[in-house]
């Protein structure tokens, strides 16, 4: 395959002489970069070679200005906004920043398409009034202020090309103009040069003045790469431009359209692959690549439409592939060192008097940040213990190591919302991170360029003063992230070739791979950023959203040009605003194939195995043993044999292995903490009532104190954290009503005429129980929330701030109550009767549950049932009643002990209640 830079160079080999005395002119230093290595291939011959130059540094030889930097031209552009007379009020630079970028790609376009700003800014002004025609009688000062905008534009116009002309530099658009402009002058010393252009298409109109004067009055050439398929095709937009170029230019009126050659019909291998998501064609591609020879990876480029799976792909390459070229940078803002300032400087836009404890954790967790503060870990751990969720700067220092506290100002001091401040400190940031022993070499080339970044933007703003805060500063830094790039080495010329659509210009390869070619990312679609109104584009010949689709429709024709085995893959996943449709081009090939092509078409997606799940079984070994005859001794609690009703595993990781669940901030106040805080309350309230017959005025005395108590405990378990608002304010005044109608629950119980006597609260009780066929010694233990004798009944009560009803209560089979968990609280209670009962034996009692989540119902007792739908209820605990449940409880506890059953993990559905 013979590329379209070999054919042009050959053509110009015999054609002039001397190459030397040539300017090659091409779309772009890489295209310039390709063509001299044809050339140095070809050429066998010591001689001088020709000057080999882009379009862009053309422009600037011609106009004799220098491009400015899209970041220096925001901050002049400010300077020439500011210098505007007719504009009455100035926004900040804070606020300019937010539409400027829009309108200077606007004045950028009107330049280097050449049109007259008098009549375009009158037109787009007059055009904005319309807008607004049905309230000319009644203007608001904003309305009135935004018809002021626009007038103002060709003043803004005016002052800001003045400013940088002086300067000798120029956006893009007024460089192309001032080249225009100055094309006579810059003939008058050149025209005898030949310049040569090559393989241009969507020309401005700028450039199309320049070439064309080229052309027309010296020796100079132009060769389009065309494909007579498309030039013959009158409504194909491949060929959109070259067609309009053709039938327009006087050039061509008497000189020949060159270069339109016949490679498109040639044979091609097509494959049109459709994926799921974007890692599925990542995926795919890497496992093509692992079957090709270095030299078929030679001739192979891969051309991402989406720019954002680069790095996705890199870390998918096999590893067969021995080089790689990769032609676009990887964009600073997919570092984690980039992200980090970012968050930082975001952090910064807010006031820190006090620090809230998400930002803090994430800053100091940040793998960064961990290479300077050597007790990160142990930062976190006194913040989590301590549950504050909003402390402040010497608090958080108080939990560091006293050589961490210096970088702790550095993060989270008081920066005063100034911009020098800010950059200052993160300059300060970066040279302490990367003098850091552990920081690796990739974080060093990453830290390298934010350094550059912060130095950019710190000189800027001392040229420019207009970055009044921290938010100016984060917001500029986040835009130069994302347009800054990180660039690969490698060998331009071999190896397998990694680009973007652009890049691809005027290059050709034997096999190509892109990806991402969905509807929407090539062609891109219709964009709405410009002020720049449809009609108004095309009063003034602006190119449109079709014009600019023609563009990408030559660029991915053009790349199948010369190909032979060419795989487009696409994403049909829809997701979001990702609708997972393919690009209109695949369709075009397919209704439009020529007689040498051919087209296959496949799906891949992940290969999904369903393996069945089996229930996870431990064996108990000699130390698992051990370790439950030791809880044996301590004592088994209610909750524990809860559990391993539940799920013997859970019972195995909290009890055996002492796995606790990971502890975290309680920003807001979760169940269990409001259950401990209820209880705790409680225990306060009734202490000092042990012994005694409870009154009204006992209780009435009671309820007086419980916004205290309630607050006191609040204090005690919820730690530092803030309960003076929000869901936490909820939660407390929850707490109160809870007790509130819990103790109202007994007033009304006592004016009904029951006898109610306190005999014991949050009892801690530990018994030894015997179970048949284990020798060691057994304890149960628990704490009884309140045992007291109701009209002379013995009444064991367990609270519950959940919502419990009586059916949980009710047992018929009393081997469901060990081996079915929603008898867990029915295990509960008479597990209490039954350590109760070792004190003093029972003869005439009752244990439930006061739920407080269902307080109508009062107390919910433990009851038999002879059948399931039976109404004859025995609610009383008796010797038989606890000899029943003694004969399940020590079968439980036997199973436990038992070395030869396993803790073996029950089905889900069996425990979930």
């Amino acid at each position: 395959m013979q590329t379209f830079l070999e054919e042009t160079l050959d053509t110009l080999i015999e054609k002039h002489e001397d190459l030397a005395a040539l300017t090659l002119i091409l779309p772009s230093k890489r295209a310039g970069g390709f063509l001299k290595n044809y050339l140095r291939e070809k050429i066998r011959t010591t001689t001088f070679a020709p000057t080999i130059i882009s379009i862009e540094e053309f422009i600037e030889t011609l106009s004799d200005v220098k491009i400015v930097d899209s970041t220096e031209l925001l901050f002049r552009s400010f300077e020439a906004y500011l210098s505007i007379d007719t504009a009455s009020e100035k926004e900040n630079f804070e606020s300019y920043s937010s539409w400027a970028t829009t309108l200077l790609n606007d004045f950028n376009e009107i330049d280097r398409y050449l049109v007259d700003p008098a009549p375009f800014f009158s037109y787009l002004g007059s055009i904005k009034s319309l807008e607004k025609w049905n309230v000319d009688k009644e203007k608001t000062p904003l309305i009135d202020a935004y018809l002021k905008f626009w007038e103002q534009l060709p003043y803004f116009y005016e002052s800001l090309t003045q400013q940088l002309l002086k300067d000798g530099i120029g956006y893009q658009g007024l460089v192309y103009r001032k080249a225009a402009e100055d094309i006579e002058f810059y003939l008058s010393k050149h025209a005898s040069k030949p310049h040569i252009f090559i393989g241009f298409n969507a020309l401005n109109t700028a450039e199309q003045q320049i070439i064309q004067a080229l052309l027309t009055q010296g020796p100079s050439e132009i060769y389009w790469d065309a494909d007579v398929v498309f030039m013959n095709d009158k409504k194909h937009s491949a060929s959109l431009f070259l067609r309009r170029y053709k039938s327009s230019w006087n050039y061509f009126k008497t000189n020949e359209f060159t270069s339109i050659q016949d490679n498109f019909t040639s044979p091609k291998h097509i494959h049109i692959v459709e994926a799921q998501k974007n890692i599925g064609q990542v995926k795919y591609v890497a496992s093509i690549l692992k079957d090709f020879s270095e030299e078929e990876l030679s001739k192979t480029a891969i051309v991402l439409a989406d720019e954002s799976l680069l790095l996705p792909l890199l870390h998918s390459l096999p590893a067969s592939v021995p080089s790689i070229n990769v032609t676009m940078g990887a964009p600073l803002r997919s570092f984690p060192a980039a992200l980090f300032f970012d968050s930082l400087l975001l952090l910064h836009t807010k006031s820190l008097d006090t620090l809230y404890y998400k930002d803090v954790i994430n800053l100091i967790q940040d793998p960064l940040v961990s290479k300077l503060i050597s007790g990160s870990r142990e930062i976190i751990e006194q913040i989590v213990q301590s549950n504050l969720t909003h402390f402040s700067l010497q608090r958080l220092k108080s939990f560091a190591h006293e050589e961490d506290r210096a970088f702790l100002d550095w993060l989270f001091g008081d920066w005063k919302n100034e911009s020098r401040e800010a950059i200052d400190a993160c300059l300060t940031l970066i040279g302490s991170l990367k003098d850091a022993e552990r920081t690796n070499r990739l974080d060093r080339i990453v830290l390298f360029h934010i350094h550059t970044i912060f130095t950019k933007i710190s000189a800027l703003n001392k040229a420019f003063p207009h970055l009044k805060s921290c938010k100016t500063v984060q917001r500029l830094f986040n835009e130069l992230i994302a347009t800054t790039s990180l660039d690969f080495e490698g060998d331009a010329y071999s190896g397998l070739q990694v680009m973007g659509v652009l890049e691809t210009r005027v290059l050709d390869f034997e096999r190509v791979i892109m990806l991402s070619v969905n509807e929407g990312i090539i062609p891109s679609g219709k964009s709405n950023a410009s002020f720049i109104t449809y009609d108004l584009k095309k009063q003034f010949n602006l190119p449109l959203y079709t014009e600019k689709d023609a563009i990408y429709t030559y660029h991915f024709y053009r790349l199948l040009h010369r190909a032979q085995h060419i795989t487009l893959l696409y994403n049909s996943f829809s997701d979001g605003l990702s609708l997972g449709e393919k690009s209109r081009f695949l369709l075009q090939l397919d209704l439009e194939k020529q007689p040498q092509h051919t087209i296959r078409k496949s799906s891949i997606s992940p290969v999904v195995k369903t393996t069945p799940r089996s229930l996870i079984s431990i064996a108990k070994t000699p130390e698992v043993i051990e370790r439950i005859r030791a809880i044996a001794a301590k004592g088994f609690s209610p909750s524990a044999l809860a559990a391993y009703v539940r799920n013997p595993l859970d019972f195995y990781y909290q009890k055996v292995l002492k796995v606790n669940e990971f502890q975290e901030i309680e920003e807001t106040v979760a169940s269990n903490t409001l259950g401990t805080i209820v209880h705790d309350t409680l225990q306060e309230l009734y202490s000092p009532l042990i012994g005694q017959l409870l009154t009204i005025k006992h209780l009435t005395e009671a309820k007086e104190k419980i916004d205290a108590e309630v607050r006191l405990q609040f204090k005690k378990t919820f730690k530092e954290g803030d309960f003076s608002s929000g869901k936490n304010l909820i939660v407390f005044e929850v707490a109160k009503r809870y007790i509130h109608n819990f103790i109202s629950l007994e007033i009304s119980e006592i004016k009904n005429g029951h006898h109610i006597k306190l005999i014991a609260v949050e009892n801690d009780l530990n018994v030894p129980i015997t179970v048949p066929g284990l020798e060691f010694p057994i304890h149960i233990g628990g704490k009884v929330d309140r045992v007291d004798e109701y009209d002379g009944t013995l009444r064991i009560v367990d609270y519950k701030t959940g919502l419990v009803r009586q059916g949980e209560l009710e047992v018929v089979d009393w081997e469901a109550i060990t081996t079915d968990y929603k008898y867990s609280k029915a295990l509960q209670v008479l597990s209490y009767a039954l350590m109760l009962n070792d004190e003093n034996p029972i003869t005439k009692g009752t244990a439930g549950i006061i739920s407080f989540k269902n307080l109508g119902s009062g107390f919910l007792p433990f009851a038999t049932k002879p059948s399931p739908r039976s109404q004859q209820k025995d609610f009383l605990i008796t010797q038989e009643v606890l000899q029943s449940f003694t004969q399940e409880l020590n079968k439980l506890i036997f199973e436990i002990c038992d070395p030869n059953i396993p803790f073996t993990e029950k089905e889900i559905d069996s425990y979930a209640y």
